[in-house]
């Protein structure tokens, strides 16, 4: 489209969206809203009262940045860095579709490619360790540089407005990066009025795979959620108690869900089917159980940073009330914390199930003929050149992924209904 529009004035971007530049500018489209929204966040962390001396010492655009601005967004700026790194580092459908060959490939597709290419086993868990190990040497460093990034209350904020050549750097900065986002976005959902989405939807391999990633991303979500709950639950009831046994065992709980922070989902996925291969079963036949569990703990660490604090809140401030009335664990569950963990739990569950649902990673040494899902449609669409069938796939995966996100809370909060905890916004 860009060429395009550059062509009558003889004008085209040079180089392919195929190959190394095609993967780090992609790395960039879909990290650099990441970075962008934790650097807002920070920077809105900045007290009204130094921004107001800043004003009547009349600071310039530089100075503000250099003595308000830069050293708030310094402390994140470490684990920022590793966790785009690790993001990165464990990207495997970026670079497996966009690779162009043998020389741009990453530990996942080289693992990916030893299990599925040349069925070399021992070759794919050596690989796998390695990246396993260069991830450990990011994460275990980030972990002391990398502090919580929350938003503050809802209270007036000082408002800089800059003047002069600052106000227009930032048009400058902002329309090219908003178009630089949008453009990808736009093409992924023109998709939708392809020529090629009737044939498609004709194609009775396209509604199995539609089904079955519906099915299993339902049921991953379903226990990605069960699974953060329990765990959550566990270390709430351990919320308050000062005894350092009670405070480790509270620590010891989330140390297995947050480990799959550093698991690639294809290392995952080889651990699944080296257990598969171990106990003779089918990996066709096992694939959606696998599947099932797979995306469900990977999605657990999100689930148990969501839930976490809410239910930390709710013991708080219900525990003696619960005491004292003696209530069971199912009317505990159902006249409190259902309530009052609605929003949290229909964010969990949309964010589970919108990462199965574009599961790429764990179906690949899964997936054939006879089981596909959608991600896997699109890749072997691909794949074989069959760039419209490609696009539409991808075009129905955004509208799936944006109408869970953007329905999901409103039919919970239909059906389950939700009150805050003293006010509290994040419940």
């Amino acid at each position: 489209w860009v060429n395009g529009a550059l062509e009558p004035f003889g004008l085209s971007l040079p180089g392919t969206v195929f190959g190394l530049n095609g993967i780090l500018l992609a790395h960039v489209f879909l990290n650099g809203a990441l970075v962008a929204g934790v650097l807002f966040t920070r920077l809105r962390t900045i007290a009204p009262t130094r921004l107001k001396i800043g004003q009547s010492l009349a600071l310039g655009a530089w100075a503000r940045f250099r003595l308000i601005d830069w050293p708030e967004m310094v402390p994140v700026l470490p684990g920022l860095g590793a966790l785009v790194f690790l993001l990165a580092f464990t990207s495997f459908p970026v670079v497996l579709l966009l690779g162009g060959g043998p020389a741009n490939r990453t530990f996942e597709v080289a693992i990916y490619a030893a299990v599925r290419l040349d069925f070399d086993l021992a070759g794919a868990v050596r690989l796998a360790l390695v990246q396993l190990a260069v991830a450990a040497l990011i994460i275990i460093p980030a972990t002391a540089y990398a502090p919580a990034i929350v938003a503050t209350g809802t209270g007036p904020r000082h408002h800089w407005r800059e003047t002069g050549p600052a106000r227009w750097l930032h048009f400058a900065i902002a329309v090219p990066a908003l178009l630089f986002l949008a453009l990808p976005l736009a093409a992924i959902f023109s998709g939708l009025f392809s020529p090629a989405l009737p044939a498609l939807l004709a194609r009775s391999a396209f509604w199995a795979a539609a089904g079955n990633s519906f099915v299993i991303a339902s049921a991953s979500a379903a226990l990605a959620l069960v699974l953060g709950y329990l765990i959550a639950a566990a270390r709430a009831g351990l919320t308050g108690h000062a005894s350092k046994p009670r405070a480790v065992l509270r620590m010891g709980l989330g140390v297995p869900a947050l480990a799959y922070l550093g698991v690639p989902a294809v290392v995952l996925s080889l651990g699944f089917f080296l257990i598969v291969r171990g106990f003779g079963a089918n990996p066709g036949i096992a694939a959606p159980f696998v599947l099932i569990l797979a995306n469900a703990l990977m999605s657990l660490p999100f689930a148990l940073a969501a839930l976490g604090p809410a239910l930390d809140a709710i013991v708080m401030r219900y525990y003696r009330l619960q005491t004292s009335l003696h209530l069971s664990a199912w009317v505990r569950f159902h006249t409190i914390d259902l309530p009052l963990l609605a929003r949290p739990a229909t964010f969990v569950f949309a964010l589970a199930f919108c990462f199965s649902f574009g599961d790429l990673g764990v179906v690949s040494l899964f997936g054939t003929e006879r089981f596909s899902t959608l991600p896997w449609l699109m890749m072997q669409a691909m794949g074989a050149y069959r760039t419209s069938d490609a696009n539409v796939i991808a075009a129905i995966l955004g509208v799936v992924t944006l109408g869970m996100f953007l329905g999901g809370p409103a039919l919970a909060k239909r059906v389950l209904g939700s009150r805050p905890i003293n006010g509290d916004e994040m419940v």
